[in-house]
């Protein structure tokens, strides 16, 4: 299964992750398959970039956020994109007409 989760790339007692797809199996700075932000709690507030396009694109195909990852996401902005997509596109499916 691919998650979209932390990786910390910081250097000692200076944390700083990239929010990075990433197959479940794989440690936690292991092999990826593809960086999509990043997030620096140092900073007041944390910073927080994602990429929403890309995030949105991992989550349609199945990708299952951390729960870290899917705070940043809720808090930017881009579960309330999926979730509106998600159910607005059920909702279509359901009222074509068929013939």
């Amino acid at each position: 299964m691919v998650r979209i989760r932390l990786t910390r790339v910081g250097a000692k007692k200076q944390p700083y992750y990239r929010v990075v797809v990433a197959d479940q199996r794989s440690p936690r700075d292991g092999r990826f398959i593809e960086v999509i932000g990043n997030y620096n709690p140092r900073t007041d507030p944390p910073t927080i970039v994602i990429d929403q396009e890309r995030a949105l694109y991992w989550l349609r195909r199945g990708a299952q956020p951390s729960d870290a990852v899917k705070h940043m996401l809720d808090k930017t902005g881009v579960l309330a994109k999926y979730s509106a997509a998600a159910s607005g596109g059920a909702s279509e499916a359901a009222q074509e007409p068929t013939s």
